[in-house]
């Protein structure tokens, strides 16, 4: 089975076409690559009510399995994406960033100020990533070998977690 994901591009730039968007196009590749069908991308601005809305557009009327936002992270006054993910959320799943930050924390000092958080709304996975592609691939990259197990997870699978 082939879950459904839909990338969301937080760029005020790219939403206004100043800027192409380079990191949702990696996160499709990637995703399709590790056997997701993209239903959906989107460019929106840097606001919390815009992105939230966005969300839950993807989550309660598209249906999608996994929502991935790239951008809005950091620690600018402009960055609001976790911020508009948590108003969105049922639940949070702290390990999935906080490995994430770990991981990047390897490769970069920056990444300890990465707000970035991961959660779930009804039965979609929401994660959000770095807006620069090569942070967004080495992320996106720490989380997806549990994507599929998470994902069939939240929708009700009863097998046993294998360790």
């Amino acid at each position: 089975m082939k879950f459904k994901a839909a990338v969301i591009t937080v760029s005020d730039r790219g939403s206004r076409g100043e800027r192409a968007d380079t990191s949702g196009p990696e996160i499709a590749a990637m995703l399709e690559t590790h056997g997701m069908e993209i239903v959906s991308r989107a460019i929106v601005p840097d606001d919390r009510n815009t992105i939230s809305q966005a969300l839950r557009e993807m989550c309660d009327f598209n249906r999608v399995d996994l929502v991935v936002t790239t951008g809005g992270t950091g620690v600018s006054p402009r960055d609001v994406t976790p911020d508009a993910t948590r108003d969105v959320l049922d639940r949070e799943i702290p390990g999935m960033a906080e490995e994430m930050r770990r991981q990047s924390g390897l490769v970069t000092p920056h990444a300890m100020i990465s707000r970035a958080i991961a959660g779930i709304r009804g039965r979609s996975l929401i994660i959000n990533l770095p807006g620069s592609p090569r942070g967004a691939r080495e992320n996106l990259s720490v989380v997806l070998p549990a994507l599929n197990h998470a994902i069939k997870k939240l929708q009700g699978d009863p097998s046993d977690c294998a360790t």
